[in-house]
């Protein structure tokens, strides 16, 4: 196939991604899904079950997090900002009525907090559910004090480290779970793992974020395989109207803005996927939107890597984490 066809291949792909886009990953389209949601799966209480959200202080992760109080969980959230996240806790236990709602500074982007959080967690608390929600999508090439492209330490890294490091602890706890939040643009990105922290040519914030949204997407199927006592899934949110959308891409939300998903809504799956016997009853590993398994790349789409490369990303990441390792 000639660069020219490449070319003209993925401008159609992602024409119809955005048309398609348009629709169900709008409110519209959690609307219309919503339809045929089975409103018995939320109905659950959760007391003795201890629940952990990163990036929780806003967005789809303080949406979770009240969702979880709601029902009697023991939640704790995991933020970079500590006055964000103390005015986040206020407001969860005053909707929720819930005491059992904790605060964790942690700077997700920092390999070595995140371990020396992780291993200091573990021995004071159970866990039964992990959600890797934080995120970051920084649109200049940025270094970490750790010297790590900020995206990727946050997005990839980050992500990895608290997982690895949370597993022992989640496999001793009845029905344990990780999700990971992540993102359609994903699908427009095929897995580049000799170029995980993007040195090579122009730096675009766009396409990092959608890398590592398809890194956590790999890691969460090659976890699956790895840990089959714990329930691994990742998921795509749809379109919401969150601070960070708000933030990091002004333009989009300003074209879109009355069409996106509620915060509600974006972290409708998420809740499904932490509390549901439903969500337990699928496939580990699997990537979901609204409720529903659904592919993980487009239809014609050059994305697909080899297993090869797939464990390859996740050796290297385990590699890298334990330079970090305290």
């Amino acid at each position: 196939m000639s660069n020219t066809t490449n070319i003209t291949v993925h401008l159609v792909l992602l024409v119809s991604n955005l048309l398609t886009g348009v629709f169900y990953l709008t409110r519209s389209g959690y609307e219309a899904a919503a339809k045929n949601f089975a409103r018995a799966d939320l109905d659950v209480i959760l007391t003795g079950r201890s629940f952990m959200i990163t990036g929780a202080n806003s967005g789809i992760g303080k949406a979770v997090a009240q969702e979880i109080a709601n029902r009697g969980g023991t939640v704790h959230l995991v933020c970079r900002n500590e006055g964000r996240a103390h005015a986040a806790k206020e407001e969860i236990v005053d909707r929720s009525k819930n005491q059992n709602v904790h605060v964790h500074i942690v700077d997700m982007s920092s390999a070595r907090q995140v371990w020396e959080f992780a291993l200091s967690f573990t021995q004071n608390n159970d866990l039964n559910v992990l959600i890797n929600n934080a995120g970051c999508m920084v649109n200049q090439r940025e270094l970490t004090e750790e010297g790590l492209e900020k995206n990727f330490a946050t997005n990839t890294l980050g992500t990895c480290i608290l997982t690895l490091a949370l597993t022992p602890a989640l496999k001793k706890a009845e029905d344990p779970r990780v999700i990971t939040v992540s993102s359609g643009g994903m699908l427009t990105q095929k897995l580049n793992v000799d170029d995980l922290q993007f040195e090579k040519g122009t730096f675009d914030g766009t396409m990092a974020y959608a890398q590592n949204k398809r890194q956590q997407v790999i890691l969460t199927e090659r976890w699956a395989s790895h840990h089959k006592e714990i329930h691994f899934s990742s998921m795509h949110p749809g379109w919401a109207d969150t601070p960070a959308v708000q933030s990091s891409m002004p333009s989009f939300h300003a074209k879109m803005q009355t069409r996106l998903r509620t915060e509600a809504m974006g972290a409708d799956t998420v809740v499904w996927l932490a509390v549901s016997a439903a969500a337990a009853k699928q496939p580990s590993g699997l990537f979901f939107q609204d409720r529903k398994a659904v592919a993980t790349h487009l239809p014609l789409a050059l994305s697909r890597s080899t297993p090869q490369e797939d464990d390859k990303l996740l050796s290297t990441l385990e590699e890298l984490a334990l330079k970090f390792k305290p």
